[in-house]
């Protein structure tokens, strides 16, 4: 199972199609491998290690309590980092400056540590906090669980799992660190920024795999020039070239205003766990021989 990033909404969408599935026979938790990036890092984290599916969907529609601390406020939705759109213009320059998918990391990881700079340096306690109270499980599951990042210094990917030597809220943590409000994450003297500029969903982690299912909040769309190869659909063809049988999921066209600009707003997480839930409802049948 691949779960990719999205923000908030996208977690609660990649939760609620889960959640869905599960509800009507079709069990994503218990996967082989589980590969999880940015919001869906959280997602994967939340549905390998700790409650059930329906649980996790549950605690998102259930109305939320007035918060007393910052992690509470930003447990629900309000993380400390600026407007998307802010963050989707700095980075888009950067991309659009960046001669091939390697330049872009560095140059994203540069401009990280330098916005990192001038940032208070309480909010990476902050961050952990954050991430450690969406985990009612903080140890990494049996199973096999992939968490990418990238290192902030040197550009290059990283994968973090259960053999990384560092604790799963710390991967998470950097996993969905974008950078730009939430700092580089800082793990064993390294510091990290947002998994999925390694590859959009990561889809080619599962690798060797027979079966493999991709939820894709964005759809599969991709922000990086075609030629990077990063985008979803070469990674479903490298995937298919080697063997492996492919499902991808994306949201319903009504449930596309969800993401993009409003992937971190708070009051679309209801919205967007019931269009992952219905949409896991319908698809169960479909996916039940694929999944087996």
């Amino acid at each position: 199972m691949v779960l990719a990033g999205a923000g908030s909404t996208g977690n609660a969408w990649e939760i609620g199609v889960v959640a869905g599935l599960f509800e009507a026979g079709v069990d994503l938790t218990q996967a082989d491998l589980t590969v999880g990036t940015s919001g869906g890092s959280t997602a994967a984290a939340q549905v390998t290690t700790g409650m059930r599916p329906t649980e996790l969907l549950a605690h998102i529609l259930a109305p939320a309590p007035r918060p007393q601390t910052g992690a509470a406020r930003a447990d629900r939705g309000r993380a400390p980092i600026g407007p998307a759109s802010d963050h989707m213009e700095r980075t888009s320059r950067i991309i659009a400056s960046a001669r091939d998918a390697a330049d872009m990391r560095r140059r994203m990881g540069a401009a990280a540590l330098e916005a990192d700079a001038a940032s208070h340096p309480s909010l990476q306690a902050q961050w952990r906090a954050v991430v450690a109270t969406r985990l009612s499980d903080r140890n990494w599951p049996q199973q096999l669980l992939l968490i990418p990042a990238v290192d902030a210094r040197t550009g290059e990917p990283v994968v973090f799992d259960r053999h990384s030597g560092i604790d799963l809220v710390d991967a998470v943590a950097a996993s969905t660190s974008n950078g730009f409000g939430v700092p580089p994450y800082s793990v064993g003297g390294n510091r990290y920024i947002n998994g999925g500029y390694r590859r959009n969903e990561n889809a080619d982690l599962a690798s060797g795999y027979e079966r493999v299912l991709v939820l894709s909040p964005f759809g599969g769309r991709s922000r990086y020039p075609m030629d990077w190869r990063m985008d979803l659909g070469t990674q479903v063809d490298e995937l298919r070239a080697s063997g492996s049988r492919v499902v991808t999921i994306f949201p319903d066209g009504e449930a596309e205003h969800l993401f993009g600009v409003n992937a971190m707003d708070p009051s679309l997480r209801p919205p967007a766990a019931r269009a992952g839930y219905d949409q896991g409802k319908a698809l169960a049948e479909q996916l039940r021989e694929f999944w087996g």
